[in-house]
């Protein structure tokens, strides 16, 4: 780039033509619904609209979790949010996340509906009322939230930094690239570090911090984001590569891996759960297959 080509911002910002990139025609300056649509309602405690990115993976993981404990109350529907269609727009998404992001979730199970939006938010919600997958001795529960937090604001430079530029921008650039590359090995190494004498985030207890890591570190490690894995060196990390394929081989994690995903293998994809036999008859391999 040479000097005639650096870019002069404005004094005040506006949006002049589509900044590229994958994601460019639902990126937009302001806030609230485009257009009416409510959302479906099934018969469950828990009504979730997400889909199978890292955010919406955490909370379908640990609904699973909960099922795999008996705990009947945690079951749920979960409708697919199609977010290149722009679902996340409608009326009815935006009055239970005003943010317009996924995961978005209604817990119906008391008197009244109780809207649950971030997903760090709803893991601790089905944690404390459940009483699963969070210490409950003081010292154990504050590092536990002490980690979740941590990926909360951890993962904005690995996702719509590092993801982003190396993925997703229209063109490549260096300075970009470089920056949240080295932001995103220093998040590795701290994680690598933490786990070289744990067996998971907290010690020797599975947690939601570890569903919350694993869903955007783990996938990290393990080639599934932005086709990444060789150039940030993943093996490198070992202490980070065991957990991460350690929570992998759980049923419940590959189960909710596949709640709300529409890409990916046929047989990855199951675009809602309404009960635990989805899983065997509603993934997309099998209603291609019947039609």
């Amino acid at each position: 780039m040479t000097d005639a080509d650096q870019y002069v911002p404005p004094k005040v910002w506006t949006l002049g033509s589509a900044n590229g990139g994958q994601f460019a025609n639902i990126n937009r300056p302001i806030a609230g619904p485009t257009h009416d649509k409510e959302l479906p309602v099934g018969t469950h405690p828990f009504q979730l609209y997400s889909l199978a990115t890292p955010n919406g993976v955490k909370v379908t993981v640990m609904l699973e979790e909960l099922l795999a404990l008996g705990i009947t109350g945690a079951e749920y529907d979960a409708w697919l949010i199609r977010i290149g269609d722009g679902d996340q727009f409608g009326s009815g998404f935006v009055e239970v996340n005003p943010n317009s992001k996924i995961p978005a979730m209604m817990d119906r199970s008391g008197p009244e509906p109780v809207r649950v939006f971030e997903s760090g938010a709803m893991l601790l919600h089905l944690a404390e009322k459940f009483g699963a997958f969070i210490p409950t001795d003081p010292a154990g529960r504050i590092e536990c939230l002490s980690w979740l937090f941590w990926q909360m604001g951890s993962a904005p430079y690995l996702g719509g930094g590092f993801g982003h530029f190396y993925a997703y921008a229209p063109t490549k650039m260096e300075y970009c690239i470089d920056r949240f590359a080295m932001e995103t090995k220093r998040q590795l190494d701290v994680l690598d570090r933490h786990l070289a004498d744990k067996a998971f985030m907290c010690g020797d207890d599975y947690s939601i911090a570890d569903m919350a890591i694993w869903a955007w570190y783990g996938q990290l490690v393990l080639g599934r984001l932005y086709s990444a894995a060789e150039f940030l060196d993943v093996a490198s990390y070992a202490h980070v590569m065991r957990w991460a394929e350690a929570i992998d081989a759980r049923p419940a994690v590959q189960r909710g891996r596949k709640v709300n995903r529409s890409f990916g293998e046929l047989d990855t994809q199951l675009h809602e759960r309404h009960d635990a036999s989805d899983f065997d008859t509603k993934t997309q391999d099998k209603i291609q297959a019947a039609e």
